[in-house]
């Protein structure tokens, strides 16, 4: 059963604010790029230039700076 639901089959909520789901995401997202550029550095020669290589040096070359950098609004009544 996927995460988003409890023992019992219903629906967790969702306690976070989405401030915090978005720096998670963002965050997780860094985490992801970091370990892709070890599976890129660990590449042997042989499968330099191949179409794994290619897909983890376009996942390495995305500038995560903006998203880091971005304060969703805080929603109705709250700014």
């Amino acid at each position: 059963m996927p995460a988003e639901f409890g023992c019992d089959g219903m629906r967790r909520r969702n306690t976070h604010s989405r401030t915090q789901r978005w720096n998670d995401a963002v965050t997780a997202l860094g985490k992801l790029q970091a370990a892709y550029t070890a599976w890129l550095e660990a590449l042997p020669d042989n499968q330099q230039g191949s179409a794994t290589a290619e897909a983890l040096q376009t996942i390495v070359d995305l500038d995560l700076t903006e998203l880091q950098t971005i304060e969703p609004p805080r929603g109705f009544g709250h700014d």
